[in-house]
């Protein structure tokens, strides 16, 4: 009898185990909805192998066979890829609230106090409140145009520099190098008052260098967001030491700025807001809501300001210079716009640029092939619901695909092709989130606050490289290349280098 339960035990285990299975598997809970496409995965690793350095490439790749919705397990993590205008409706759109958290990544949220900036956040009351701040008296419409002088001097020093660099016809500028100045430097100004570069501060290369780390960082593949028990690696190679440095460095960086403008603003007994810190501070002062503005969230806002605002800003302004020096008869076309409504003066405002719909069409078109942040910032299931007729279970990752919704041929017309007179003819595609095709800023709740200020930069920029210079290759080079750095912000690759000749007025 022993003998016989003994022989019987593994059959019943594996009995009631199929049947285990066998129900988890036909659950009703879990066919209500269709089952998400999905590759197969490794152990361990799950489809982190598939990624590649160019994550938003192979994702359009991986779509293309499995469908414009799949569910990727990245390591111990669940993530669902959005790669069509649809499911980017449904995400932002439909059930943008369920899908408004953001998971936690551990890099930031140890740099920016918790994520108690704007970006990654948890959604809340806390988010809420910073994100009302930043709309309302950071970002507004009327408080970007206050900042139009500080645009319009760090434009023309970018174009002295360029004039000084162009000795003779053969001199090579570094454009690239003179696009991230402008960049900083504007933003410097309104964020803090100050500039940061070129001396014009104590420790501004000590402030470049740290902002160059942080932006490398940021990039960086932290296996133990995706792999917990892995956690350990970062310790030996170096991962938690680094960002725990530069998360100090940082704050002792931002806690210097503030105490700064606090001492000031008392020196002087004046309220008035000469930048983003004082308007910060005053806010702070202020008292009239139930949110406390801490010095943490404080720091946390003005790093999205910079993390958010100069990476992103330089990168869509040096891959839209790049697109039309790619394209001569599109330069000439932009060139004649410009040079046409300055109506042969060596100067124009920003009030101008109203009057330039092709030179705002060239910007569409390269931020429609070239987004910034390919994969837009992930974000989060805060519940099951549906997508497309797929489950999604509460606590999924939701990437958004934006590179690849952009040059997907179901919506655009010879996608691969830079062709600004699309939105020429067609200004109703916005990138302002309510067009689901175009989407390079993101949409909904969790979009980008700070797109009225990052387009004031760019397209002033541009007009005034195309007022004042024609470009051509430096001597040797066969053509302009559109090779990608690696990174969650895409740069080029090699800087733009260039022979700039100055126009005659």
């Amino acid at each position: 009898m022993s003998s016989f339960l003994q022989l019987l035990l593994p059959f019943a285990s594996f009995f009631l185990f199929t049947i285990l299975v066998f129900k988890w598997y036909f659950n009703p809970a879990s066919t209500a909805g269709k089952r998400i496409p999905s590759p197969p995965k490794l152990p361990v690793i799950g489809n982190l192998h598939q990624l590649g350095l160019f994550p938003h490439r192979a994702l359009q790749a991986l779509s293309k066979r499995y469908g414009p919705i799949m569910m990727l397990h990245l390591g111990s993590v669940p993530a669902v890829i959005v790669s069509s205008a649809e499911g980017a409706r449904e995400i932002m759109k439909t059930h943008d609230l369920v899908f408004s958290n953001r998971p936690k990544v551990s890099i930031p949220d140890k740099i920016v106090y918790g994520s108690k900036d704007i970006a990654f956040a948890p959604y809340g009351e806390h988010w809420r409140q910073v994100r009302s701040i930043c709309v309302l008296h950071l970002l507004s419409f009327k408080r970007v145009q206050s900042f139009r002088y500080i645009r319009e001097e760090e434009t023309d020093l970018m174009i002295q520099k360029i004039r000084q660099s162009s000795t003779s016809p053969t001199s090579v500028t570094n454009l690239s190098n003179l696009l991230v100045s402008v960049t900083n430097d504007t933003i410097c100004r309104v964020a803090l008052g100050r500039k940061y570069s070129d001396g014009e501060a104590d420790g501004s290369n000590k402030f470049e260098l740290m902002l160059k780390e942080i932006m490398e960082i940021a990039g960086t593949f932290n296996v133990g967001d995706y792999i917990p028990w892995l956690k350990w690696m970062n310790m030996v190679n170096g991962l938690d030491a680094r960002v725990d440095r530069l998360a100090k460095t940082f704050d002792k960086f931002l806690s210097s700025i503030v105490e700064e403008h606090r001492s000031r603003r008392k020196q002087e007994n004046s309220s008035n807001a000469t930048d983003l810190v004082d308007l910060l501070l005053e806010i702070q002062s202020e008292k009239k809501t139930s949110f406390t503005l801490d010095d943490e969230t404080m720091k946390s806002v003005i790093f999205d300001m910079f993390a958010a605002g100069t990476d992103t800003t330089y990168t869509s302004l040096e891959w839209t210079v790049t697109e039309v020096l790619r394209h001569p008869k599109v330069m000439k076309k932009l060139q004649n716009e410009v040079r046409q409504v300055a109506g042969g003066k060596s100067e124009i405002t920003e009030d101008d640029l109203e009057k330039m719909p092709y030179l705002k069409a060239v910007m569409k078109e390269s931020l429609r092939l070239h987004p910034s942040i390919p994969l837009l910032v992930p974000r989060e299931s805060t519940q099951d619901t549906k997508v497309m007729g797929y489950n999604i279970p509460t606590g999924t990752q939701v990437m958004v695909n934006a590179w690849a919704i952009a040059r997907d041929p179901k919506e655009w017309e010879n996608p691969e092709e830079f062709n600004p007179e699309r939105f020429f003819n067609n200004t109703e595609v916005d990138f302002r989130g309510f067009n689901f095709e175009y989407i390079p800023f993101g949409a909904g709740r969790r979009g980008c606050p700070g797109i009225t200020f990052a387009m004031a930069v760019n397209e002033f920029a541009l007009a005034k490289l195309m007022l004042n210079f024609n470009f051509a290759l430096p001597i040797g080079a066969k053509d302009w290349d559109l090779l990608e750095a690696v990174g969650s912000t895409v740069h080029k690759k090699h800087p733009l280098l260039v022979v700039a000749t100055p126009c005659s007025s």
